[in-house]
């Protein structure tokens, strides 16, 4: 079972783990090409170039943008990226309140998709950074480097694996699945909702940890709070599932 899930913009402040390694990530064998990406961005921070921190950090508060890039990436301490991120997906899956084989599930099942990182494990170790969604680094453009150098591996880690697709369109850029895949979206009063999706991927989340959840079959049976099945649509890979919200 693998889960594939976005990041979010804001980040806790959690720093109970020691600085990056090869150990901090899964496909350690591309560990060195994590860091080219890395040493980028930290060269954005030390130039203490206001417009570009302010580009790749979306401020426009100076005195903020200066605050954020005295970080070290190298250097800097780390937590679990599922306990890093606490954007609305992540409030609503509340790990913290997960039992220990609820929390085993989604640290080895969820792979997020880092607009810097790349490609990571829910239990991967994270410093605290900041890199708003689609910017650049000096041009460079993170998606088209995980894609490129990283599908192959995620193409052996994924090989057999039931998979289930949560992220939002733009961390599609980072990789395409090639396998049988389901995906989800929410309608209410018929019309396709987009804020609370995020919400509602958090919910969906924790109950596959909850549920165990291993197969479609398992997953087309599991019962969500708030949430009734209006319609699966099949194309290609993909298997859509459809949940009008009830409340």
């Amino acid at each position: 079972m693998k889960i594939l899930f976005s990041p979010s913009e804001t980040k806790s402040s959690l720093s109970s783990d020691l600085a990056l390694s090869e150990d901090s990530f899964c496909c350690k064998d591309l560990y060195e090409k994590r860091m080219e990406v890395i040493d980028k961005y930290q060269d954005i921070l030390n130039s203490k170039d206001i417009n570009n921190l302010n580009k790749i950090f979306g401020l426009k508060d100076e005195n903020k943008s200066f605050e954020l890039a005295k970080i070290d990436i190298k250097t800097a301490s780390t937590c679990r990226a599922i306990q890093r991120y606490t954007g609305v997906a992540y409030s609503y899956l509340d790990y913290e309140n997960l039992t220990k084989k609820q929390k085993d599930f989604i640290d080895n099942s969820v792979i997020i998709f880092s607009n810097l990182f790349g490609p990571i494990l829910a239990k991967d170790k994270l410093p605290i950074y900041r890199l708003k969604q689609g910017a650049t680094l000096e041009g460079f453009k993170t998606e088209e480097f995980y894609k490129k150098n990283f599908s192959d591996e995620l193409d052996s880690i994924l090989k057999d694996e039931f998979i289930i697709d949560l992220r939002a369109s733009f961390y599609e850029k980072f990789y395409k699945i090639p396998y049988p895949y389901i995906t989800l979206k929410f309608i209410k009063n018929g019309k396709v909702v987009s804020h609370w999706a995020k919400a509602y991927r958090g919910v969906v989340l924790r109950q596959l940890a909850i549920n165990n959840i291993t197969s479609i079959e398992n997953f087309r049976d599991m019962q969500i709070k708030n949430l009734a099945i209006e319609e699966i649509q099949e194309k290609d890979l993909k298997t859509e599932f459809i949940y009008n919200i009830i409340i």
